[in-house]
């Protein structure tokens, strides 16, 4: 004891009393606070606002041109020249003749990769479709690496093949440039030469059997289009909380995004699936290249320079499959946010130096399409939400409407659900705090393949579980060993949600104690969903409806 002391004596009289410390800490800390912390979150705060702002107008932009698209302008049959079949033409369907007057030759396009839960549903669907059998061509391209897969989706298509359908196997050295690889290598066969259109459906997409009958006739008498997209309808919507908040945000982007958009004719991205191309638009924009995850975005920024127009049948639909685990879909929403700004550091100013289309086009590329919803929609969400406005409620010398800031984006949310997906109206709040959890990951994404660091061009194809019940004995056979329990509790917890959260948490509790502003009203149901996240419940089952 007396040893301690005398070292607590030494200790004091060279640094001084724990008053003295605190005395001299205390000025250092506020001169910081006041001269490097105010100031800085000051500028973060106003460039957030300024930002917001932004958003908004194009949120009005995009509104905007949904509802004249839905009250004043006609429907696609009505703006393009467009006529049924032919009934000579469909009489030959059902007698069984060519119908070369009137049906062009059309290849169909499946890339797979290990997915060996749906390659029947994919493979069938298309088979299925209502066109003449000598005027169809069914391509599957195989870039499987599991042999066993692969056999069996060989001998799949032998069935069809035995039952009059003209269906081809491609298989292929190497997975060379992933999906994009694989689609141009696909056009190099000989037999494509005749092909005029090239629908492209991935491995979980089932199109309706009238779907060709009812997107054709649009190319055939308007030269001008080079793709057509239809719109996704998802099989598994109900599955999960996380199916449904994937289904809002994509009929969002359905709804409004590309059906407003291309009723002005305006430039929108091919979504890389349920769609068709006309080949020489694909020829004439210089093919396929992998050279970012996005090739179907990289082709359509291509065409559009070009002049092709693009159009979006909002009932047309195609059935396909949401990722139904946490990991997928982060997975997913890495490539889909990391590809975006990787090719937009890589076309910027192909796009500005371009004569072939005018400069409100470019301007529309550049701003509109890549700055505001890319780039710019994603990092304000997640700056705003969940680092500036904590920060803030911590500091009371920043000052901001804190509350209209919050009210004004569960408004919007609301709005956009009541048109988009009117079902999940009452997911709305929830909504706005999931996005603002994948809002981390896509802003994680975005600086990747803006700096086009080492995960760039990682490309992980989502896992799907498609006719995984039916086809439970054939899964287990080829699927690896379950790995140990404990890498399976390592693989699901997350620590960078869970330190968010944590953060969240400590926002909240010091607004509780010391704030006056009730922020924490917003803070602690955003940091209980990142907490959800952290631990990877988001897939648990809900009832369906």
């Amino acid at each position: 004891m007396a040893e301690i002391s005398a070292k607590a004596v030494v200790l004091e009289w060279v640094v001084g009393s724990t008053a003295d410390i605190r005395a001299r800490i205390s000025p250092v800390v506020a001169l910081i606070r006041a001269n490097v912390v105010v100031p800085c979150l000051r500028v973060a705060l106003y460039t957030c606002l300024v930002l917001s702002f932004l958003l908004f107008l194009e949120w009005v932009h995009v509104m905007f041109l949904a509802a004249v698209a839905k009250l004043f302008r006609k429907k696609p049959a009505e703006r393009y020249k467009w006529e049924p079949m032919a009934n000579a033409a469909a009489g030959d369907l059902e007698n069984g003749g060519n119908g070369k007057d009137c049906f062009p030759i059309v290849l169909v396009q499946i890339p797979i990769f290990n997915e060996i839960e749906v390659y029947k549903m994919s493979i069938g669907a298309a088979c299925r479709l209502s066109w003449p059998s000598d005027r169809l061509v069914v391509q599957v391209l195989d870039d499987s690496t599991d042999l066993t897969i692969k056999d069996m989706i060989e001998k799949e298509c032998m069935r069809w093949s035995s039952e009059g359908i003209n269906i081809r196997y491609q298989v292929r050295e190497g997975r060379v440039g992933y999906k994009a690889g694989a689609l141009k290598e696909g056009l190099k066969r000989d037999y494509v030469k005749e092909c005029e259109f090239v629908a492209i459906f991935d491995a979980d997409f089932q199109p309706e059997p009238d779907f060709l009958r009812r997107s054709i006739p649009f190319f055939t008498y308007n030269p001008e289009i080079g793709l057509i997209q239809a719109r996704w309808r998802f099989v598994n919507a109900n599955e999960c909380f996380l199916t449904r908040m994937q289904e809002m945000s994509l009929d969002y982007q359905f709804v409004i995004e590309q059906e407003g958009g291309s009723s002005i004719h305006a430039f929108f991205s091919f979504n890389g699936s349920g769609g068709i191309w006309r080949i020489a638009a694909i020829e004439e924009a210089g093919g396929w290249k992998d050279r970012t995850t996005v090739e179907d975005m990289d082709l359509a920024v291509r065409a559009g320079l070009k002049g092709w127009k693009f159009l979006f049948l909002g009932d047309l639909d195609v059935k396909s499959e949401l990722p139904s685990t946490f990991k997928a879909y982060r997975s997913q929403q890495h490539r889909w946010a990391c590809g975006p700004a990787n090719l937009f550091r890589k076309m910027a100013t192909e796009i500005a130096k371009n004569k072939e289309v005018s400069i409100w086009k470019k301007l529309y590329m550049i701003y509109n399409f890549f700055f505001i919803r890319k780039l710019v929609g994603t990092m304000f969400t997640f700056f705003f939400y969940c680092v500036v406005l904590p920060l803030v409620s911590l500091m009371p010398e920043v000052d901001v409407t804190k509350w209209g800031a919050i009210l004004a984006t569960f408004v919007i949310a609301t709005i956009n659900t009541l048109v988009a997906t009117p079902r999940s109206t009452h997911l709305a709040v929830p909504w706005v705090l999931f996005e603002n959890i994948m809002s981390f990951h896509r802003t994680k994404g975005i600086f990747i393949g803006l700096f086009e660091a080492k995960r760039a061009n990682e490309w992980v194809v989502t896992e799907k579980r498609g006719d995984a019940l039916k086809n439970k004995p054939n899964v287990e056979s080829c699927a690896p060993k379950k790995p140990p329990r404990f890498k399976l509790f390592r693989d699901r917890i997350l620590l960078q949600e869970l330190g968010i959260a944590t953060f969240l948490y400590a926002c909240g509790l010091y607004g509780v104690f010391y704030g006056d502003d009730k922020y924490y009203i917003y803070l602690f149901p955003q940091a209980i969903f990142f907490t959800v996240a952290g631990f990877g419940y988001y897939a648990t089952n809900v009832r369906k409806s």
